[in-house]
């Protein structure tokens, strides 16, 4: 495939993309309010001269009254941008607002781009000596070698931040953990491999000083620049950097040292690493080829002549891509995080330690689906973890903050490093906080025996092997065992290594007994035996809800190849409603901040008063058994009888009778939803009995209630799990038609939680 059949866009798609909707890829958001004159004195005069005097006193404090703890500058001169040369500073802006971007996107820092006219060193250093007292941190990128060693190494001696270079260090860094997991799946130590890096720019110096502190040995590393093998006596061309790596040797020229070698390590230029010098490496060769943006030599030429080799490249379309993107975000977020006064060798091999270890773990769903469905999993093409994994925003920065800490250039050590990976994790998934909460109850109780009951499903099996790998039950899965394991493998998972229980309804032990509990309730609803025997065997619903019903399990999960009506109407034919209780949904809506339950989302299609008064006494309790102080608003199309009509006749009537009934919650209705959500638009309204926002949304409708939570979650104004099903003997979730695993681990771990509460409730 040609290289303009592997691109994705055009020229103008890309000069449209950087323009439209506005010119750029950043802007500056304001973290305060901006409505009253009040908030303006507290912003501005007289306000903010407290603060100013207070980090007069003390500097430290500005990392507590700005936003200086969480802001990197972004700076580069433009004398080495991407593979494209000296094209000056100015040309440089829409790859440092890039960089900027993904700071952001990535680990959620603050930064901002920085371009600086100037090519002469001490230039560089005096301007952001002089502005660095304004960031946590300084990422210098694009800045041509060998004036970036100097730079950075006498920026780090004048400022009390991180100074980072990530042209030398990130791609050091991600290379080093593919490094350390190509050697796991060959087998070799890092101090046997023999190296030869093409290319000693900042980055090839970086990487030979990264992985020789890692343990490769000096005398087994050889570099190679545009003038040669780079050997102890050579002159020409030379500096001190180079000299730190000249080694003995009678090879002059790359083929020459490339014989015999285990590892290429390629930062130089297209097409200079050839077929022949391939086939003269050691067995299983590992082959870097970073060269950007094209590499040394593309991935199919190397497996055309050594099949055996693991090939790593700079290119998004190619397996194992060495992005720096996994690196610097999470250095700096971990580095912030502790206040470090620098970034040391500890804390980039404590991040290529965890991004090696993060690529042998199971690979979730969202990666697939950044890959347009390709499966990844530990091996030859997948030894570096993709970008889009969402687990490295909490996984590598507390390895990072850990290395500060331990090395003793930490400011502010972290002490609750299990509170501090949570607090990580809910900065890009507002979700994680709830699911959190739920899951660390689950932890915490008697594991629990979940069902998931379309056990041949891929996307089941990692689920069920995900919750039980996490210490959150025992999963059992129900389907045909040929088919399961085979699926296993299917799934990247050993089956002899998951070690998950295999349920085969036509065989289990205790079919008979099944049928006849089954029979017994639905023998007067026209069904035979042969009917509730033909359920037993071949519904895995009914099969997966007796096994709960009669004990087998605490809890069950369904719902991914049938839709939720369907599910529900399997499931109900063997459990039972709870007779103090009603069945319904609700969904958990995260939004700005802010946690909402919504009800009924999934059962009652066009409740009435007694339905909507059930509906919401159901939801309040499930909130107040989450841990929530329950506020019940009542929504309509209307506001306390303005417009009439008739489902808000029926939201009124709901409200009267809890008038009566005397409970336990707060309550009120009917009203809009800005009413319901922010108090201070209740000034005409003056009777109202909510203490604050609402925060359990009652639903005048099930079409309302489910098109509302769908509208916000595509608008991406919000995160949506569920909904939960509620009021049932026993703990049952639906998952959503084709859920990802996540998602299905979600309701499993839900299940589990929701079995705590009924045996806490007993």
């Amino acid at each position: 495939m040609s290289d303009a059949e592997k691109r994705t866009f055009t020229d103008e798609e890309a000069l449209s993309f950087h323009r439209h909707p506005t010119p750029g890829k950043i802007a500056i958001m304001a973290t305060k309010p901006m409505v009253t004159q009040r908030d303006l004195s507290l912003a501005y005069s007289p306000g903010v001269a407290v603060p100013v005097l207070k980090i007069a006193e003390d500097p430290d404090l500005a990392y507590d009254y700005t936003s200086k703890g969480n802001l990197v500058a972004v700076i580069s001169n433009g004398t080495a941008i991407l593979g494209l040369g000296n094209l000056g500073a100015l040309a440089s802006k829409p790859v440092m607002e890039g960089k900027s971007v993904l700071f952001k996107r990535f680990a959620d820092v603050d930064s901002i781009d920085i371009e600086v006219s100037a090519t002469d060193p001490d230039e560089i250093i005096t301007v952001v000596k002089n502005i660095g007292v304004t960031f946590g941190g300084i990422n210098l990128e694009d800045i041509k070698s060998p004036e970036c060693f100097r730079i950075e190494t006498e920026l780090q001696e004048l400022l009390d931040i991180p100074v980072f270079h990530d042209d030398q260090h990130g791609t050091a860094i991600i290379s080093a953990a593919g490094l350390i997991n190509a050697c796991h799946i060959t087998g070799r130590k890092l101090d046997e491999v023999k190296v030869v890096l093409c290319g000693a720019g900042a980055a090839g110096i970086a990487t030979l000083d990264l992985i020789k502190s890692m343990g490769v040995r000096h005398e087994n590393c050889i570099a190679v620049d545009n003038t040669g093998v780079i050997y102890r006596g050579r002159t020409a061309g030379m500096n001190q950097w180079k000299s730190a790596h000249a080694v003995d040797t009678d090879a002059r020229v790359l083929a020459e040292a490339l014989v015999g070698a285990d590892v290429f390590l390629g930062l130089s230029a297209k097409g200079v690493l050839t077929q022949d010098m391939i086939l003269k490496m050691a067995p299983n060769p590992l082959i870097f080829a970073m060269a950007n943006p094209d590499p040394e030599i593309l991935p199919e030429e190397v497996h055309a002549v050594r099949p055996d080799a693991i090939v790593g490249t700079g290119r998004s379309d190619y397996p194992n891509q060495v992005n720096n993107v996994l690196g610097f975000p999470y250095i700096f977020r971990g580095a912030l995080d502790v206040r470090a006064r620098r970034v040391n060798m500890e804390m980039k091999i404590a991040c290529a330690n965890a991004l090696a270890q993060l690529a042998r773990e199971d690979v979730p769903d969202e990666v697939a689906a950044a890959y347009a469905g390709r499966k990844l999993k530990f091996g030859p093409e997948y030894i570096i973890p993709s970008p889009f994994d969402p687990r490295l925003i909490s996984y590598i920065p507390p390895f990072v903050a850990q290395a500060a800490m331990d090395t003793g250039v930490a400011r502010r050590p972290i002490e609750d490093m299990d509170a501090y990976r949570a607090s990580l994790a809910q900065r890009l998934d507002p979700s994680a906080a709830f699911l959190q909460k739920v899951q660390g109850t689950v932890l915490k109780s008697p594991k629990k025996r979940i069902v998931f009951a379309e056990g041949e499903e891929p996307s089941v099996i990692r689920a069920a092997y995900a919750f039980q790998q996490a210490g959150l039950g025992e999963a059992v899965l129900v389907g045909r065992d040929e088919l399961v394991l085979q699926n296993m493998k299917t799934a990247g998972l050993d089956p002899e290594e998951v070690k998950l229980e295999v349920v085969n309804a036509r065989t289990f032990e205790h079919n008979p007994a099944f049928v006849e509990f089954l029979y017994a309730r639905l023998a007067r609803q026209g069904y035979l035996k042969r009917d509730v025997q033909r359920l037993i065997n071949q519904d895995r619903n009914s099969f997966a809800a007796s096994m709960v019903a009669l004990g087998y399990a605490d809890g069950m999960v369904t719902g991914v190849t049938r839709s939720y009506d369907q599910a529900l109407e399997d499931v109900l034919r063997v459990i039972d409603p709870d007779p103090n209780g009603r069945i319904m949904g609700m969904s958990v809506v995260l939004a700005k901040g802010h946690t909402l339950f919504v009800a009924d989302t999934s059962v009652t299609e066009m409740p009435d008063a007694e339905d909507l008064v059930e509906i919401a006494c159901g939801a309040a309790e499930a909130v107040k058994a989450l841990g929530y102080t329950p506020r019940v608003a009542f929504l309509s199309y209307s506001t306390f009888g303005n417009p009439m009509g008739q489902r808000s006749e029926k939201v009124i009537e709901a409200v009267s009778m809890l008038d009566e009934m005397g409970v336990d919650f707060e309550y009120e209705g009917e009203m809009s939803p800005e009413l319901a959500l922010e108090p201070e638009r209740r000034v005409n309204y003056p009777f109202m009995r909510l203490t604050g926002p609402a925060n359990v949304l009652i639903m005048p409708a099930i079409h309302s209630a489910s098109i509302s939570t769908q509208l916000v979650q595509s608008l991406g104004g919000a995160t949506v799990i569920g909904p939960i099903l509620l009021g049932l003997e026993h703990a049952v979730q639906i998952a959503p038609l084709s859920a990802s695993v996540s998602k299905i681990l979600h309701m499993a771990t839900l299940a589990a939680y929701e079995q705590d509460l009924m045996e806490a409730q007993a």
